[in-house]
């Protein structure tokens, strides 16, 4: 398809890699280059907010940090509500959180718990899909917030890290759209 090899050429050509960043070995994919640019911009929220059309989203759950960037846009785009999930302890007000494990060590996400209920569906969006631990993390605390997941969609999966075998089991049935895989 010409439209879908257009964007993946668009949204490449806008990435840039750092290597040895935040630490030697790691290449860094820096989607600051993308933001910047207005044409790649609107592309990557108007194919985002396509998967949340056509997944029957209701609201749009973005993942701290990168996911606000992206996720707010895609929302007003599809015409949703947004959903910021955060690092523990920086929602005021009550929370539900989900802890989950890092490689070394763990982590707790939150989300204000009148913010999803019953008839939610839930489309959780990010930058990047890696070794997948903070995207299963918000399914389940989705899920226990008593919304349906919708799916899953990201811009970019770094498929070497595994992240999609992590969190098929944990969306189900939804759906898990990555804009390009590397």
């Amino acid at each position: 398809m010409t439209g879908t090899t257009d964007l993946s050429e668009l949204l490449l050509s806008r990435i840039r890699d750092v290597a040895d960043y935040p630490e030697p070995g790691v290449v860094f994919k820096d989607i600051t280059p993308l933001l910047a640019d207005p044409a790649a911009f609107t592309a990557l929220t108007d194919a985002l907010a396509g998967v949340a059309r056509s997944t029957g989203a209701t609201k749009v759950v973005g993942l701290e940090a990168r996911g606000f960037i992206l996720g707010a846009p895609v929302a007003l785009r599809a015409g949703l509500g947004f959903v910021p999930v955060r690092k523990a302890g920086k929602l005021p007000g009550a929370t539900l959180g989900q802890a989950y494990d890092l490689e070394y060590g763990s982590a707790e996400i939150e989300v204000h718990a009148e913010d999803l209920s019953a008839g939610d569906r839930v489309l959780v969006v990010d930058d990047v899909l890696a070794t997948g631990g903070t995207a299963e993390a918000s399914l389940t605390l989705i899920r226990r917030a008593g919304a349906e997941v919708a799916g899953l969609a990201v811009l970019m999966e770094l498929g070497f890290l595994g992240g999609r075998a992590r969190v098929e089991p944990a969306l189900a049935s939804a759906p898990l759209e990555a804009l390009l895989t590397v």
